[in-house]
């Protein structure tokens, strides 16, 4: 039995064996690999019409599967995407190889193997055991497999990154894709019945917006200037209702750039819709009947056994307050009461926040405990307005917006709100939105000023609805990476690829050693700029505050290590520290790589170049415990800022909450490399706890009630 796990040198021997029938066959004149194929029916229309087809001739094709002999008799079952039939042959009715018909004789027969595709012509009939089959009497080959299909793959990597192999060992997740593409079909068929338009948008963008999350970011060259991955459909598609279209929607991939999931993959398929002069209570009626639709369409029922509940879609769905079964579960009142005694609540539920127990993220969490109770089919209205930053102010409560989601077996499955459309209102809240971003949040939102333009044009009101293939790996019971086709995962070649294709993976010469001590590297120059130079000539290049900030936090957390070292040069720690982004605002780019401007306006020496070198490029080698240093404490001040603004000072930072941060909660300021501060730490030789306590206190006492 073959399993890709246990694939070793006998593989080789298998596929070395497969090439020589591969060459047999072409001496033969047989050509391995035909343009097309005279296939006539599939498999499951022979079995299935075989009243109105016996003894009529039919063409089949598909992958040769088992293979069995009894004399002058052999049977090959034939597999396509329908389903497998038997291709019966006896050796006096197959016809002889021909090199114009490129048929293949019963002679030639032991030149096909398992997972060869194959033609197979001849007459429907039925063996003496009752099983339909097609009595053969022309067989070609249409592709030679010169590996052995394996008969079983279970370890889940390789399941995911041979999904070629995994689909033809399981056929039912062949079959899931199937259903995966009904379900989009379905969506697109409901609301092009209904009257909308598929518009698609682009998914290159200057400015992201419509969702809360970290974007991929890319070079634009023919523009010469950076562009993100779309990580919403939102707002170009509110633009074109202020174009005047009334019903658009676009289906396509969206890209977010946050860690994997069994519900989350920063690559994934969505779908947004926006109707015109519509309010969210419209959107709840349409939303019902789509989920309605779609589900029946594809799982041909509305009621669904899922995660311990049992759900009728059918049903009237249930309509839940945000604020009102809080206050009904807990006894709190998210908007008005305190947050330490909401906090105390989670805490008593086993969720602790640490450090992050704002009003938002614990009023989420005391919700989410509450969600994972209900069956549905179910919508919660009433979420309060600062989590909404496109949506519309209720009328009756300026507190909450018109926002809804859909509830289904304890989980959101969608979100859609009354759509903003006043300017004034929309440039407030993308403003408060900056701050964040500007304050470390990677997953705020960005300005997206030509979107406020568009909207002083006008906008009518309008409600818009989104939703994620997660609502098809939910229906499906599966996690993320068993619901798309390909996940991503991390390139990897193992050891039996690389033997097979020596001409590929040739050996490459080592690189030559770093040098192993600073004196194989000339550290001498003239005298160092002093502090007041070197912020002088810092702020003739950067105008951006948060960049001026940055740099001082990083001159004064080397300044701080420098002397934890011993070094005799402290100054020079802290000008480095102070100078080492000094392009990027202008040039970024070229950052780091203006040396000798560095150089000659403000007369750096090497040691110092070098530095900027190594936190730039994590394979320059660091030799000193400057440039050690510069690599751990850039991004840790960074870090440390975007922390110090969700605390509001650096002193009351736990160390403990900072640690996991750095090797946790990848998500919180994602922008920032864990792997620069991880190798830096690890270069510079401080113990990790003690290094993060150095900083914390140094930048407790610079900026803590000042």
């Amino acid at each position: 039995m073959s399993t890709v796990a246990s694939q070793d040198s006998s593989l080789i021997g298998q596929r070395t064996l497969r090439l020589e029938k591969l060459e047999q066959l072409k001496s033969l004149g047989i050509n391995p690999y035909p343009a097309k194929s005279g296939r006539t029916h599939h498999n499951q229309e022979v079995a299935g019409d075989f009243a109105k087809l016996e003894n009529q001739q039919v063409t089949i094709a598909g992958r040769m599967q088992n293979s069995r002999t009894h004399g002058k008799i052999m049977f090959i079952d034939v597999v396509d995407q329908t389903g497998k039939i038997q291709a019966y042959i006896k050796q006096d009715v197959l016809q002889e190889l021909g090199q114009e018909t490129q048929n293949l004789g019963w002679d030639e027969l032991h030149l096909l193997d398992s997972g060869d595709f194959i033609e197979v012509t001849g007459q429907v009939t039925k063996t003496e055991r009752g099983e339909v089959s097609v009595l053969a009497e022309r067989i070609k080959l249409l592709s030679k497999a010169i590996r052995p299909m394996p008969t079983e793959l279970n370890d889940k990597e390789d399941r995911y990154r041979r999904r070629y192999i995994d689909m033809n060992v399981h056929p039912e997740v062949r079959e899931r894709f199937v259903r995966r593409s009904k379900f989009w079909d379905a969506i697109r068929d409901f609301l092009n019945e209904k009257g909308f338009v598929e518009i698609n948008i682009p998914v290159l963008e200057h400015v992201t917006g419509g969702a809360d999350a970290n974007p991929f970011k890319t070079h634009y060259d023919a523009l010469d200037q950076d562009f993100y991955l779309r990580i919403s459909h939102e707002l170009p598609l509110k633009r074109l209702i202020g174009a005047g279209f009334e019903k658009v929607y676009d289906i396509g991939p969206r890209f977010r750039n946050e860690g994997f999931s069994d519900e989350h993959l920063p690559e994934h398929i969505a779908m947004e819709w926006y109707w015109a002069y519509s309010d969210y209570r419209d959107g709840m009626a349409l939303t019902t009947d789509m989920f309605r639709t779609v589900m029946q369409k594809v799982y041909g029922t509305q009621k669904f056994s899922m995660r311990g509940f049992d759900v009728d879609l059918s049903k009237d769905w249930e309509e839940i307050h945000y604020v009102d079964i809080i206050q009904e579960r807990f006894g709190v009142n998210v908007l008005e009461d305190d947050v330490a005694k909401m906090n105390q609540i989670l805490k008593d539920n086993g969720v602790d926040l640490g450090q992050d127990a704002t009003r938002p993220r614990v009023a989420d969490n005391l919700w989410k405990l509450i969600r994972k109770t209900i069956p549905g089919p179910a919508f919660l209205l009433g979420v309060p307005k600062e989590f909404s930053p496109l949506a519309k102010t209720n009328q009756d409560n300026i507190l909450v917006c018109d926002r809804f989601h859909p509830i289904i077996a304890g989980s959101e499955l969608a979100n859609a709100y009354s759509e903003l459309n006043d300017p004034v209102d929309q440039l407030g809240r993308f403003l408060e939105q900056q701050a964040m971003r500007d304050a470390g949040d990677d997953e705020a939102q960005m300005l997206d000023i030509d979107y406020v333009e568009m909207l002083e044009y006008g906008m009518p009101p309008a409600v818009g609805f989104g939703l994620s293939e997660r609502v098809f790996w939910f229906f499906e019971g599966v996690t993320a990476k068993e619901g798309v086709p390909f996940p991503q995962l991390k390139m990897d070649t193992d050891n039996l690829t690389k033997e097979i294709y020596p001409q590929v993976f040739r050996e490459k010469k080592a690189a030559p050693e770093p040098a192993a001590g600073n004196d194989k590297i000339d550290f001498t120059n003239s005298q160092m700029p002093t502090r007041e130079q070197a912020s002088e000539f810092l702020h003739k290049y950067v105008t951006n505050e948060y960049q001026l900030h940055h740099a001082e936090m990083v001159a004064k957390a080397l300044e701080a290590v420098a002397t934890k070292l011993g070094e005799s040069d402290v100054e020079k720690f802290y000008v480095a520290g102070l100078i080492h982004d000094w392009d990027f605002d202008q040039w970024p780019d070229e950052h780091p790589g203006r040396y000798e401007q560095l150089v000659g306006e403000l007369g750096v020496d090497q040691e110092v170049v070098e530095a900027i070198k190594g936190h730039a490029d994590l394979n320059h080698p660091r030799l000193t415990n400057l440039a050690k240093a510069l690599l751990a404490c850039d991004e840790l001040s960074g870090l440390y800022y975007a922390y110090m603004k969700m605390v509001g000072s650096f002193g009351d930072m736990k160390i403990s909450s900072i640690q996991k941060k750095i090797h946790k909660e990848v998500n919180f300021a994602a922008k920032i490399n864990r792997e620069d501060v991880k190798t830096g730490i690890t270069e510079l030789g401080i113990p990790e706890e003690e290094l993060l306590t150095l900083l914390r206190d140094t930048f407790a006492a610079s900026y803590d009630n000042k």
